[in-house]
């Protein structure tokens, strides 16, 4: 046989050959070719694995090698056990082991080797039988080991990133097509475990698209960025950086992190499509273990011509095991042990998942006294391990040609203690990564539902709109499901999700259609048959409250924000203020609490409170509470104390016409000016500022020390000066009042001034000499004259009515010492009127006839001194009352004379009707 065989003449025509093949396409790198099966298992210490549940492999180490092929296999294929030791040491002879397949005992029983110290690989090659091909074989590995060290481990590494994808496409053919919520779901899940980064494009297609985008792998693969090409072609010509999460690891123990699968599967076809002799050319295998079958796909059609093809393939490294690097998906999550399928979110290791190198997994968890440990299993599907189902004694390893002892098989047991009320306890996750026993992570359990629910404090549920809120427990992670019960019976389903902080659960609940009043939140746990209530309230849009104003040495604030017509009261250091109508003196800022829309309120202390003690500057907070009971809080700090000014004294500066006496005091013409000194109560600044106004402001001054109005006596005695004919013109009347403004803008309290009235001209009064006869005046600017009498309790006054423009009043003839008038202005003083009166005389003639008793002259009232007011002075005994002309009132004259007694009045339109 050996004779047939014509090696090879030199190695370096063999290496000027390998340069001058051509590079294989893209294409032939596609691993879709079955190719033949052998059986593996491996034995270590007494204990024997499956190749599917080897991760690496040691010196010492006994393999059992099976070719399984066909009982009809008509080439004889030699299989070549090869082991190496680097890239720069050759392999001594002994290293090559040869196996005829074809042998019967071979067939019947396989053959064990064992590999040898210092050996860091391991490759088989599976060649058709020729003369010469053991020898040629072994040259070409000796001549260049380096090619077949890293063949070794681009193999090895190759298999377990197809691994991981084909793993993800089977997962995702459990799921509903027709689910895009449980795609999209699941697809997380398992890329997550498996490190994966599934086509995120699939998603944004039509649903019924979705589920053939994320598990076809012909034209488009479920890697990002694929652009129709196979999984192997995509990772030989694609950006890696796009495929896969780079968490770049090269171990082939490493747990399956992502390890240089671009960069290994491209040598792997350069190499292995370089190498070739003339009778032998070199195409590569991935295996695919499943239990002890290793199951080969090929990307190259073999070939029984010279050049014949040699099936390379690659077995675990030898090296030292590296324990699988599992971590929590989130550390602090908190897993349920009474759900009925619980699944432990990890992540970090996807050879976990796609291999079958972590087994005989459980979970260890201390309640705090006694140990219990429950199996668990890999599952993608679920993005964790899952909680194996209690089918009694599990077998810790697979025999196949060894009858050394096993280890006791771990029974799955349930966990019943309560450590606390919160039934918190931790559970960490141990097994066997291949013959090796390993430690994961430590997760957090919850092992009795959560008790105490309730509503966090701080959340208001407002009806019409959606709601977030918290609700807290001893324990959240048992949750089922969470419904809203309306007070009308109906129940609905809420979205809810573990909350950042322990213990509490966010919940949105939609309100809109739900009107204000009591509902319930019912909460269904695991492993708990009566759900828990937590009965809560909605209410109507809430106040909100923007600011609150409050200066020092006040008794009332303002409060600003909308809504506040639902402020009960406000607590303020133990100050209870409570809303408060508008005073007399109203104070800017304040509105009375009428409507939703209000937009500031103000809040005054009892009245026999006194001044609170606050200080400027001090930091409070205030608790405002609603009519329903809730409490709203808001910052406040004590602004400075507002400028405040009181009336001292005031004097009017009389006019030339004094025949009107004011009765009064308050009273001001608008033809004079005002004269008023003020005290502050505080250091007055000369930059500050007296503003003097009417009720709706449509009267409007400042007098300032800079405009010459007003005069400091001291840095608190003022004196004002106000013309209001200047300031406000001919047209001002009313009340008007007056506050301190300082330079800052911040004003005082409104305190009442003076009363702006206009007065009328009265030229004189002319009665006719019947006594009887009503007398008339005559004047200017009458309109100003709201009615006028002979006494001051006006028991028979004459009105003017509105819009009167005459010049003569009728009046019953007064007494000597005047009449009396009140003003348009001001319509409650009676004012005293001195002003000489004329009698007319009847003709002589008239005088003969009829002799008149003796009369006493006439005389004249004079006028009052400007500084004070005249009193009232009773008719004397000679002049009797002016009797009416009619059983009507006095009516007034337009023309000096009053018709005779059956005529009951003047022109039309000349004089209002006397009031009875």
């Amino acid at each position: 046989m050996m004779a047939k065989f014509r090696p090879f003449s030199t190695l370096g025509a063999f290496v000027a050959l390998l340069l001058a093949c051509p590079i294989l396409s893209a294409q032939a790198a596609r691993f879709d070719l079955t190719g033949p099966k052998l059986e593996i298992h491996v034995t270590r210490d007494g204990k024997t694995l499956p190749i599917a549940s080897v991760p690496n492999l040691q010196a010492g180490d006994k393999i059992w090698l099976h070719p399984d092929l066909p009982t009809t296999q008509s080439v004889h294929y030699l299989l070549v056990v090869c082991f190496l030791r680097g890239t720069t040491n050759p392999p001594p002879d002994d290293w090559f082991i040869k196996i005829q397949t074809w042998n019967q005992k071979v067939r019947e029983e396989g053959v064990s080797v064992y590999v040898p110290d210092e050996a860091q690989q391991v490759v088989l090659f599976l060649a058709p039988e020729t003369g010469g091909d053991f020898t040629t074989l072994r040259s070409a590995v000796r001549g260049r080991p380096g090619i077949f060290v890293r063949a070794s481990q681009d193999l090895a590494e190759a298999g377990f990133e197809q691994a991981r994808i084909e793993k993800y496409l089977a997962d995702m053919r459990l799921v509903p097509p027709s689910d895009p919520k449980a795609l999209l779901e699941h697809s997380n899940l398992i890329a997550r475990t498996l490190n994966l980064k599934p086509n995120e494009d699939c998603f944004n297609r039509p649903v019924d698209q979705q589920y053939t985008c994320l598990t076809q792998s012909g034209n488009q693969t479920l890697l990002n960025d694929g652009h129709g090409e196979t999984v192997v072609s995509s990772l030989t010509n694609g950006d890696a950086s796009n495929l896969i999460n780079q968490a770049s690891y090269t171990g082939l123990g490493g747990g399956g992190a992502y390890s240089a699968y671009v960069g290994a599967v491209v040598d792997l076809v350069h190499i292995m499509g370089n190498l070739h002799t003339a009778q032998y050319q070199y195409i590569p295998a991935i295996a695919f273990p499943e239990g002890e079958s290793l199951n080969l796909r090929l990307n190259t059609p073999p070939s029984f011509h010279n050049p014949k093809s040699v099936i390379v393939i690659g077995l675990p490294a030898v090296q030292a095991s590296v324990p699988p690097p599992l971590r929590p998906a989130d550390p602090k999550h908190v897993t349920c042990l009474v759900q009925p399928s619980v699944a432990l979110p990890v992540e970090g290791a996807p050879l976990v998942f796609s291999t079958s190198f972590a087994h005989n997994l459980v979970l260890h968890v201390n309640d705090g006294g006694a140990t219990k440990d429950i199996p668990l299993v890999p599952d993608a599907y679920r993005g964790g391990l899952t909680l194996a189902p209690d089918t009694g004694e599990r077998k810790l390893l697979t025999t196949a040609t060894t009858d050394a002892p096993q280890p006791a098989p771990v029974s799955p047991t349930k966990v019943s203690a309560k450590p606390d009320a919160s039934g918190k306890v931790t559970g960490t996750i141990t097994g066997y990564w291949g013959f090796d026993p390993f430690t994961g992570p430590t997760m957090q359990l919850q092992t009795v539902p959560g008790k105490g629910w309730k509503l966090a404090a701080d959340d208001v549920l407002i009806a019409g709109r959606e709601n977030n809120l918290s609700l807290s427990s001893s324990g959240t992670a048992c949750v089922q499901s969470i419904t809203l019960d309306t007070s009308a019976g109906k129940q609905d389903k809420t979205d809810w999700k573990e909350a950042d902080k322990p213990n509490l659960i966010d919940v949105k609940v939609s309100l809109k259609s739900v009107d204000p009043g009591a509902l319930h939140l019912t909460v269904h746990q695991y492993g708990e048959p009566k759900p828990d209530i937590v009965s809560t309230e909605t209410f109507s849009e809430p106040a909100t409250l923007s600011s609150l104003k409050f200066y020092a040495g006040d008794t009332s604030a303002v409060l600003n924000g909308t809504n506040l017509n639902q402020v009960a009261h406000l607590d303020m250091k133990g100050l209870i203020f409570t809303p408060a109508p508008l005073p007399s003196s109203n104070t800017d800022g304040f509105t009375e609490p009428q409507t939703s829309g209000t937009t500031s309120l103000r809040l005054a202390l009892p009245a026999n409170t006194g001044t609170p003690k606050l200080k400027e500057g001090e930091k409070l907070t205030a608790h405002v509470t609603l009519k329903d009971g809730r409490t709203l809080t808001l910052p406040v700090e004590v602004a400075p104390g507002r400028p405040s000014v009181t009336l001292i004294n005031k004097r009017i500066a009389q006019s030339a016409d004094n025949s009107i006496h004011l009765a009064d005091t308050d009273d001001l013409p608008v033809t004079q000016q005002l004269t008023f000194s003020l005290k502050s109560e505080g250091s007055f600044p000369r930059t500050g500022e007296i503003e003097i106004a009417n009720a709706d402001n449509s009267l409007h001054t400042t007098l300032s020390v800079a405009a010459g109005t007003l005069i400091m006596q001291n840095h608190h005695t003022l004196v004002g000066m106000l013309d209001p004919l200047k300031a406000f013109g001919t047209s001002a009347f009313g009340p008007l009042r007056l506050r301190a403004v300082d330079p800052n803008g911040t004003a005082g309290d409104w305190i009442p001034l003076i009363t702006l009235v206009r007065l009328p001209a009265l030229d004189d009064v002319h009665c006719p000499s019947d006594s009887a006869q009503p007398c008339t005046v005559t004047g200017s600017s009458l309109y100003l004259v709201d009615s006028i009498a002979t006494d001051a309790g006006f028991t028979n006054p004459t009105d003017v009515p509105e819009g009167f423009i005459g010049t003569t009043l009728s009046l019953p003839r007064p007494s000597k010492s005047g009449f009396y008038l009140k003003l348009r202005d001001d319509p409650t003083a009676a004012n005293i009127v001195t002003i000489p009166v004329s009698i007319q005389r009847p003709p002589q003639s008239q005088r003969a006839q009829k002799v008149a008793p003796p009369v006493k002259p006439e005389t004249t009232t004079p006028a009052a001194t400007p500084d004070e007011t005249p009193a009232e002075t009773p008719p004397t005994k000679d002049a009797s009352p002016a009797a009416p002309a009619d059983p009507g009132h006095p009516v007034a004259c337009t023309q000096g004379t009053c018709p005779p007694p059956e005529q009951p009045a003047a022109q039309p339109g000349s004089s209002p009707p006397a009031k009875s």
